[in-house]
């Protein structure tokens, strides 16, 4: 993270709300100080949600102008501010001036729900004197938002105990907020907006990351198959150390290939398809990266519908979800479908976004957020095998707009599963406690 110089907000304001605020101002350090277990948790919250190497733009003020000299930034963050602002969608129509069209805003507001206690704090003298705000719902966050032409990603509340007891605060704030119901009932609200994406007018070209271990009888319907969208389409086959002919006839499609399509290989240097799709999109050259199994149990026409919804903004993360149309016979068995289900419930709540299937082979991303999530690989660290959570949960730090594409899910045309149920069953378990104490209980 590199932070650049504090603002201030929008330029509407009333003399009433000003006023307030340069009161509060004038003793805010000792406020500050005196609650400072709350300031720090929230503090600590933002720092969370920022990645390393983005320029950020933190407003301190509810008036005023907002820089224009370090524009556009990455990241504009606007902490327990928004219940002052004369006019919250003036505010965020001034943000999005100044934030990059990639960006994201963060903002921390106090939820309503604890108007009551904070009222009466402030008569203790517990915290400053109550100053007149507006009555901010998730819901009229949202709306203001959307009305200046942002969508929100991410959503939730924290900070169930806003005061410093040990083991106390730790329970219910690390554990009890993350929890339904008290999940709904946090002190702080955090928000994560996106701005709404604008028309590409060119077309982006594509690398697509075929990993293929003992899938010999698939290639050339792979290669003929998948469309050729963009400026162009590259296929990229990581062989995989097939005991099958695979790698031979790889080597021989792409020799005498003669259409319009790119084609490159090679042999994975590790195990694991996680392995096979870091190297591919090392290799890649498009300006989006996609992953499609071997197997082809998801029609290869179906690609086009992925490279349509990212290149139209849809969400920034298209990950495919075989659980919504009939699944082909014999293709997932029941324990399979269960389990899916199961893991897509847990990593919609890990997440703070709907994912329903989890281990659906086809993904789509832009060249740049993978960039982006390969320069913060380290908070995770490498752990995945598989390849795609390592994908899904560092688009989920990024906050990158996560979005299912329904796929009708068939029985493979050639040769066996490479997962083990019942081990991978057990290692994805792993994986979701993983996850949950990375990305929810920290």
């Amino acid at each position: 993270m590199a932070p650049l110089s504090s603002s201030l907000d929008s330029m509407h304001t009333d003399d009433s709300l000003k006023q307030q605020w340069e009161a509060y101002d004038a003793e805010r350090e000792r406020w500050r100080h005196k609650n400072r277990f709350y300031h720090d948790y929230v503090e600590k919250l933002i720092l969370f949600h920022l990645p390393k190497h983005h320029s950020v733009l933190r407003v301190e003020k509810p008036f005023g102008e907002l820089p224009k000299a370090g524009a556009p930034y990455d990241y504009v963050v606007a902490a327990d501010l928004l219940g002052n602002i004369y006019d919250i969608q003036a505010f965020f129509e001034e943000v999005k001036v100044v934030l990059s069209p990639t960006g994201r805003v963060i903002v921390t507001q106090y939820s309503t729900l604890w108007e009551p206690v904070l009222r009466l704090a402030s008569f203790l003298k517990l915290r400053a004197p109550t100053t007149e705000q507006s009555w901010i719902s998730r819901g009229d966050l949202e709306n203001f938002f959307a009305l200046a032409g942002f969508e929100v990603v991410q959503s939730n509340s924290k900070l169930l105990f806003p005061k410093y007891i040990p083991l106390v605060s730790a329970f219910f704030n690390t554990i009890l907020a993350n929890l339904w119901p008290f999940s709904r009932l946090g002190l702080v609200h955090v928000a994560i907006a996106r701005p709404f994406p604008t028309v590409l007018k060119n077309k982006p070209s594509i690398s697509i990351v075929v990993p293929a271990r003992n899938e010999a009888g698939t290639i050339e319907r792979i290669i003929n198959e998948l469309p050729n969208e963009g400026s162009f389409a590259e296929i990229i086959f990581i062989e995989g150390h097939s005991t099958d002919n695979t790698r031979e006839v790889i080597e021989k499609a792409v020799a005498s290939y003669k259409g319009e399509k790119k084609l490159k290989y090679a042999v994975q240097d590790g195990r694991g398809k996680g392995d096979a799709v870091r190297k591919g999109f090392g290799m890649a050259k498009g300006d989006i990266l996609a992953i499609y199994d071997a197997d082809m149990t998801v029609l290869p026409e179906d690609m086009k519908k992925f490279y349509d919804a990212l290149v139209h903004g849809r969400g920034d993360f298209i990950n495919g979800s075989r659980l919504v149309y009939p699944v082909g016979k014999g293709a997932m068995r029941l324990a399979n479908i269960v389990a899916n289900k199961f893991f897509g419930m847990a990593f919609s709540w890990i997440l703070g976004q709907p994912i329903k299937d989890t281990l659906c082979g086809t993904k789509v991303l832009w060249r740049k957020d993978y960039e982006a999530l390969v320069a913060n690989r380290h908070f995770f660290g490498d752990f995945d095998p598989f390849g795609d959570f390592d994908l899904v949960f560092g688009a989920a730090k990024l906050h990158l707009k996560i979005i299912d594409l329904p796929v009708r899910y068939r029985d493979r045309v050639y040769g066996a599963t490479n997962i083990s149920r019942w081990k991978h069953g057990v290692l994805l378990l792993r994986m979701t406690i993983f996850a949950a104490r990375k990305l929810v209980f920290f």
